[in-house]
């Protein structure tokens, strides 16, 4: 039966149970005249909580980090890594405090407060997160489980009356994360650069035995030990990261800040700083201002993952005799994005199946779109409808789609000629296999998002929800919880960005 209480929760907490080198035992630091902007009640059904729980001020409280849970065990968890390429030694949760994990109806789940305060890995920080990057990250875990990609998810965000320096004085927030495991790339890599084998061997049994308990026996059912679990991981956690790279890619999503120690090791969105959705098409595109070197741009985000893979490697080396089958798991990247890149871009484009000759076809509409600029998610969304003449796709449209952005394939493009004969070719492909257009149709708009979180929808309930005014977080929050259906009242969200969105930046501190 579902609990009012967090305190009610059955915790299991069983990265507590690792030894205390792992982290630090600290709570969290309070803030001032908490305030509930939003609580999720999916999330608080998979935990086993009541909807009316999330209302309560006992709770309010406890995810404010004003007292303490029954059953929880804060701490703050301690990693190293590489940001932007350069190893940066020993970082670890520097604002955040992990309260524990629950059991629930759903599975277990780990909760963490981020923006709770000083930890013994703040570094130069405050320990603090500001209502406007907390804003950011609790949208973006709903956007991105609306669209079906794996993230970490939000369990509340709260608003606090207490002032954070950033570049202008700003309000603090916490956010309740909420997710399988937070354990990252750099969770690894802190244990391989100690030499602290013992410690390494002792993580990854954890990882594997929570996780991956299929590493623990080969491809004939029976049972493996020793290098081959570990390879065995590798090459797990390898083609979670080669699919998330396929999803992220696939709706013009930019993390912004693919270090290692932001890279999960159960394959989920982690870390919602300086992202991005893609406005305008540009392969270039680089959503993180403060990213000058573009080492993390819209293009390079599948290799830069193999990168990181390469350095999770070799912090699972100290742990196998040979390195040759770590090197030959390494190998398995690029195929493994590759199947499900095309099997994604095949379904978006309205083709049954994907054939090697349809590369051609897709390279030439990335060409199209990079050169024109056209609107990402608008272009694939109006595809759908993109054989039919203008008024025939109105009508259409209209239909399948009322109350959404309408518009012409054509109308995204100001060289419609190159548009027009790429769309010729489209056509000519992509019936095949289908019993009629409007199947294909409505399998492409399946696909294919309406709404996405737009940097200018974002900035819109941050300005608001720091005035105290939350309707546009909720009303933001809902609309992306189904972005691939027609939602009555929400043609705004789906509207191409205005002019003003186009001097928006965010950085690491966002």
């Amino acid at each position: 039966m579902p609990v009012a209480s967090l305190d009610e929760l059955h915790w299991i907490n069983r990265f507590a149970r690792l030894p205390e080198r792992f982290y630090t035992r600290l709570s969290p630091r309070p803030v001032q005249q908490p305030q509930l902007v939003h609580g999720n009640p999916q999330v608080a059904e998979w935990l086993g909580l009541t909807p009316q729980a999330l209302q309560s001020p006992d709770t309010l409280q406890a995810l404010a980090g004003n007292r303490a849970i029954a059953g929880a065990e804060p701490l703050a968890s301690v990693y190293s890594g590489h940001q932007f390429g350069v190893w940066a030694g020993q970082l670890g949760d520097g604002r955040a405090h992990l309260l524990g994990e629950v059991e629930g109806p759903a599975g277990c789940f780990e909760l963490q407060l981020k923006g709770s305060g000083l930890t013994p890995y703040s570094r130069m920080g405050d320990g603090r997160a500001v209502l406007r990057s907390s804003v950011r990250e609790y949208l973006a875990s709903a956007a991105m489980h609306g669209l079906g990609i794996p993230t970490t998810h939000a369990l509340a965000l709260i608003r606090a009356h207490d002032p954070v320096q950033r570049e202008t004085l700003e309000r603090a927030a916490v956010v309740t994360r909420v997710a399988s495991s937070f354990v990252r790339f750099g969770h690894f890599q802190h244990w391989a650069a100690a030499g602290d084998h013992d410690a390494l061997q002792i993580l990854t049994d954890y990882v594997v035995d929570a996780w991956y308990p299929e590493c623990r026996r080969g491809d004939d059912g029976q049972p493996v030990s020793g290098d081959i679990v570990v390879v065995n991981l590798l090459n797990a956690v390898l083609q979670r990261t080669a699919t998330l790279m396929a999803q992220w890619q696939s709706v013009g999503f930019m993390h912004g800040v693919m270090n290692t120690d932001n890279l999960s090791i159960v394959g989920l969105t982690l870390d919602y700083g300086p992202y991005g959705f893609m406005d305008g098409f540009d392969a270039n595109h680089i959503c993180n201002h403060t990213d000058t070197a573009g080492r993390y741009a819209w293009n390079v985000q599948p290799a830069v993952a193999h990168w990181n893979l390469y350095r999770l490697a070799e912090a699972l080396r100290p742990l196998v005799s040979d390195a040759a089958p770590l090197r030959a798991a390494l190998d398995n990247f690029e195929p493994a994005f590759t199947q499900a890149f095309t099997s994604l871009m095949a379904a978006k484009l309205g083709l049954r199946h994907w054939q090697d000759d349809d590369q051609p076809l897709l390279d030439e509409l990335w060409q199209l779109l990079h050169t024109q600029r056209a609107d990402f998610t608008q272009a694939f969304r109006r595809l759908a409808w993109a054989d039919l003449p203008p008024d025939a796709a109105e009508a259409e449209q209209v239909a399948l789609d009322a109350l959404g952005q309408r518009g012409h394939f054509l109308d995204l493009f100001y060289d419609t000629v190159s548009a027009e004969h790429w769309l010729q070719r489209w056509q000519a492909r992509a019936n095949h296999g289908w019993a009629n257009p409007h199947e294909r149709r409505q399998a492409m708009l399946s696909v294919n998002p309406l709404y996405v979180l737009r940097n200018h929808l974002a900035e819109n309930a941050i300005r608001a929800a720091d005035q105290g005014d939350d309707t546009e977080v909720v009303r933001l929050f809902e609309v992306l919880q189904q972005p691939y259906q027609c939602q009555p009242g929400a043609q705004a969200y789906a509207e191409l960005p205005p002019d003003w969105a186009r001097g928006l930046e965010v950085s690491c501190s966002s």
